[in-house]
């Protein structure tokens, strides 16, 4: 399961940078919102099944409620699921 976890981590945090680095400034700059709607639904899909896994990892590692919440603080900040991947996994 952690490895499911590694894997969507990295996906999450990609579709994340890439959403706010390719789909926000296009949809502003170029007036061409095709690409938020592109990368929104795979984005929050990767959101939705990080949140669980995450859920899923802390409860086989046991992890206490401030590791939680660091784990899932770092979904919305940009790199943060990298550096739950190197701490944390």
């Amino acid at each position: 399961m952690i490895k499911v976890f590694r894997i969507v981590s990295y996906l999450e945090g990609i579709s994340y940078l890439l959403l706010l680095g390719v789909g926000v400034p296009l949809k502003y700059l170029a007036k061409d919102d095709s690409w938020v709607k592109s990368l929104g639904m795979p984005h929050g899909l990767l959101f939705v099944a990080y949140v669980f896994l995450a859920i899923a990892v802390g409860v086989h590692k046991q992890w206490n409620a401030k590791t939680y919440a660091i784990v899932l603080i770092a979904s919305v900040i940009p790199f943060g699921t990298f550096y739950v991947d190197r701490k944390y996994l």
